[in-house]
């Protein structure tokens, strides 16, 4: 009996990675999908460039403000009807920003867009690796994590093709439809039961008892767990630097076309993703040896792409300086999926989404808000090409925090966890 139940429960882990992944790209597409339909509403609106910015800006402020409470929440409320929760709640926001007919109301419908995805990530990532076994979880978090990458590049791709053959609203309208469906699908095949009991199926809890103030100072408390944060979000910083200005770099060193250089920018984009899949991967086939070679690893990704980048950015333009730069841009966010499996491996089954929240907020602090706005302001004064040249060396700290990470880390895993399994009979139906 007990083969075919871990079967079973295999199979039924990937129909929740596929949906769970589907519903991430949807959670991207409608995030980025504004930026293919841009010159259209400054056109018919007549907005300025700061209101234009404000409609994508405010997606990100929600999402920063609302991802700790929230995941909080659905780590307490249930993950698997919270992430339909959102799908609902973003999916219809973004159908509501195809009926828009002022700046105004397009705004509100891009504030409801952040509001929904706020916790999508951390909620998600949670779900996903609370059905595998832990030997998965760096690739599983890497995989994941990319899919906004890879969700980015559709939302403005397909949207730029919507938008040009039936106009901006239907690009917001076919957005929002596939959400619904996916939310709709989601919402009969993954729920809190069918969780909890593919978990046990592989001889885990879905969670933990306890009052949850007793379970969040451990999300802060180790050592290693405050590197695996702050060397995450390093990275993050420059991954989203160069995500944000390789278009502007192409364009002013290599004189392409908006067209040209958006194309081949978001090439780098897709390497960006390989990397973060990747890098779970090998992280996972090394931690089965030694877990502590995930840490080494994310060791070795901070120094390479510092080498990498560093060393490209000074080369002439030509083809060795790009080919560099694309495997420095590989490197240069393959630490996410490691750094999440040791966020996981770190902290209490209760609140790993709220663990992800924080993980997420640290990306977000250190990594996805400063970094193009930084190179921006180096670049007002030193030029482009020379603030991506310099930009790389924020891969140094990063490293040294990977590296303290890891000579604390054993010693932190044996921290008490305040927590105990459910049992058959405790699981939600």
């Amino acid at each position: 009996m007990t083969g075919p139940s871990r079967a079973v429960s295999r199979g039924y882990a990937w129909i929740v990675f596929g949906l769970s992944f589907g519903l991430l790209l949807s959670d991207y597409m409608s995030r980025q999908v504004l930026n293919a339909v841009f010159p259209l509403l400054k056109a018919e609106w007549m907005l300025t460039d700061a209101q234009l910015g404000s409609l994508s800006g405010i997606v990100a402020l929600m999402v920063g403000v609302l991802t700790f409470p929230l995941s909080l929440l659905a780590d307490r409320w249930g993950r698997a009807r919270s992430l339909v929760l959102a799908a609902v709640v973003w999916s219809l926001a973004t159908l509501g920003c195809a009926v828009a007919a002022s700046y105004g109301q397009m705004f509100l419908g891009r504030f409801l867009v952040g509001v929904g995805e706020a916790a999508y990530g951390s909620v998600g990532i949670a779900v996903v690796i609370s059905v595998f076994p832990a030997t998965m979880r760096a690739t599983l978090s890497g995989a994941f994590i990319a899919g906004g990458a890879f969700g980015s590049v559709l939302g403005v791709s397909v949207g730029g093709v919507v938008a040009q053959h039936l106009g901006w609203r239907w690009t917001f309208a076919v957005m929002g439809l596939f959400g619904l469906a996916l939310a709709g699908v989601y919402s009969i095949v993954v729920t809190e039961g069918r969780l909890a009991r593919a978990c046990l199926d592989r001889g885990d809890a879905p969670g933990a008892d306890g009052p949850v103030r007793s379970l969040l100072p451990r999300l802060f408390s180790t050592a290693s767990v405050r590197c695996a944060y702050l060397g995450s979000g390093l990275q993050m910083f420059l991954a989203m630097a160069l995500l944000a200005w390789m278009p502007s770099y192409l364009d002013r060193s290599y004189g392409l076309s908006t067209d040209r250089a958006g194309l081949v920018a978001g090439v780098f984009a897709l390497v960006t993703g390989v990397g973060m899949v990747g890098g779970g991967l090998v992280s996972d086939r090394l931690g089965r040896r030694d877990t502590h070679h995930k840490w080494t690893l994310a060791v070795l990704c901070s120094t390479g792409s510092l080498v990498l980048l560093g060393t490209g950015f000074h080369l002439p333009n030509g083809a060795a300086q790009l080919l560099l730069i694309g495997a420095g841009t590989l490197l240069s966010n393959a630490t996410a999926g490691p750094a999440a499996a040791m966020v996981v491996s770190l902290t209490p089954p209760a609140v790993v989404a709220t663990a992800m929240a924080t993980l997420t907020l640290a990306n977000s602090l250190i990594g996805l808000a400063p970094g193009p706005a930084v190179t921006g302001l180096l670049a007002d004064r030193i030029g482009l090409h020379a603030a991506l040249g310099v930009i790389p060396f924020v891969s140094l700290p990063a490293a040294l925090a990977f590296a303290i990470g890891r000579r604390r880390y054993a010693a932190d895993l044996r921290v008490p966890v305040p927590a105990r399994p459910l049992t058959t009979t405790e699981l939600p139906t």
